[in-house]
């Protein structure tokens, strides 16, 4: 047995999505304010136009659907000028657009 096997340290490779997401997030600490501006262009260009296209081709109610833009939008933008920290500000972008997603794909179906 060579001796550099007592002293060497086990990778765990059975890690779950949680796990990597909070390393991927630890590491992105030092660039918040790049995701910070991601996050206004992707949501600026993609997300806020979208009720205006919902409710003219798909004749979805306007109500619900400006209401849910505009409560995903200004959440994750109060979340990053806040203060709260990366994991939380990734987190809420990324469920913040998967919100809007499902929302246009629902809109869509119906």
């Amino acid at each position: 047995m060579p001796a550099n096997w007592a002293h060497s340290q086990s990778t765990d490779t059975n890690t779950s999505l949680w796990q990597k997401f909070t390393a991927f997030a630890d590491s992105q600490q030092e660039r918040k304010t790049m995701w910070f501006f991601l996050a206004l262009v992707v949501q600026g260009i993609f997300f806020l136009p979208l009720p205006v296209a919902l409710v003219y081709y798909y004749d979805a109610p306007a109500l619900p659907v400006l209401l849910v833009t505009m409560t995903c939008f200004f959440s994750t933008i109060i979340a990053y000028m806040g203060g709260a920290g990366i994991r939380a500000v990734l987190l809420m972008s990324a469920i913040s657009i998967l919100i809007q997603v499902i929302m246009s794909v629902v809109v869509i179906i119906l």
